[in-house]
């Protein structure tokens, strides 16, 4: 069961073209958002999507992998770990942000 602690399975559609960061340490970022959406029928028999956005980060060679590969509006499944970080904007406020460290990407559909 400890495989089982704090893991993350997504399959969903990219929000957006992926941000890829290649910091001096030679290592590469990619950072994107991706829907999930979950159907279903509320008691007045309407269809109802409701769809939940999700901050995905990617590192290394899945992070190459992406950046060569995966654009907006792509179908794709993913596994990490969620966590969550803090960090100060401009302004000068503290932000709480929580995202999904993936280390597993699987391209789906065309």
């Amino acid at each position: 069961m400890n495989t089982l602690r704090n893991k993350v399975q997504l399959i969903g559609n990219l929000g957006n073209d992926p941000e890829i960061i290649n910091l001096e340490s030679g290592k590469t970022l990619a950072k994107f958002t991706m829907a999930t959406n979950e159907n279903y029928t509320n008691n007045n028999g309407e269809k109802i999507t409701d769809t939940q956005w999700h901050n995905i980060v990617a590192w290394g060679k899945t992070a190459e992998i992406i950046e060569k590969y995966v654009t907006k509006g792509k179908e794709i499944a993913i596994e990490g770990k969620l966590t969550s970080r803090s960090y100060d904007d401009k302004e000068g406020n503290k932000r709480y942000i929580t995202e999904v460290v993936c280390n597993e990407l699987l391209m789906l559909g065309k």
